[in-house]
C-alpha cells in the first residue's frame, strides 16, 4: 500500500513537527555560524549555559532541562570534556550520579559567547510578531512531552 502523493501536500504545509524542526534547525545554523568565533555550536553554547550554576548540577536535571536522553547528553559533553571545557566528577552524596562542572577554560568560552548570543537573540527576537508568545507556546508543547514519557 502506498500514501497518496495527495496526502503529501497537506502534511508538508500543516505538520507542527516538521515546521518545528525545520526553524530549529535554521536557528540553529544561525547560532552556529555567529558562536564560531568563540569556539562553540550552538547546541554547545545551550550546554555550557546549563552548567553557569552556583552549585554543579547533576546530569539528569541537565538532561532534563535540554529534553536529552542521557547517553545523547554524554555524548555531547565529551568534546568538551576533551577540550577541558567542563569536568564530570562523582557525586559524594550519591555514587551513581555525575556532577557537572565548567572548567575556567569553559568560563572562559562561555563570556566570550554570551554577547554574540544577546545579539544574535535580539535580532531574531525582532523578526518575530510575538516572541514571548511562541515562547510560551514552545514551553507548552514541551511541557506535553514530558507528560507523555517523551523527555525524560
Amino acid at each position: 500500500m502506498q500514501v497518496p502523493f495527495e496526502t503529501t501536500i497537506p502534511v508538508r504545509d500543516s505538520c507542527l513537527c516538521l515546521h518545528a524542526q525545520r526553524a530549529a534547525r535554521a536557528i540553529a545554523r544561525r547560532f552556529d555560524v555567529a558562536l564560531k568565533p568563540a569556539g562553540i555550536t550552538s547546541g554547545q553554547f545551550s550546554l555550557l549555559m546549563s552548567l553557569n550554576r552556583p552549585e554543579p548540577p547533576k546530569l539528569s536535571s541537565v538532561a532534563a532541562l535540554l529534553a536529552m536522553d542521557r547517553t545523547t547528553l554524554t555524548a555531547n559533553l565529551k568534546p568538551l570534556e576533551r577540550r577541558r571545557l567542563i569536568k564530570t566528577a562523582a557525586d559524594s552524596t550519591d555514587a551513581r550520579a555525575r556532577l557537572l562542572r565548567l572548567t575556567p577554560a569553559g568560563r572562559a568560552v562561555l563570556a566570550k559567547a554570551v554577547p554574540i548570543w544577546l545579539h544574535l537573540h535580539a535580532e531574531i527576537e525582532r523578526e518575530l510578531s510575538d516572541p514571548d508568545g511562541l515562547r510560551a507556546e514552545l514551553n507548552i508543547l514541551s511541557k506535553s512531552g514530558d507528560r507523555n514519557g517523551v523527555a525524560k
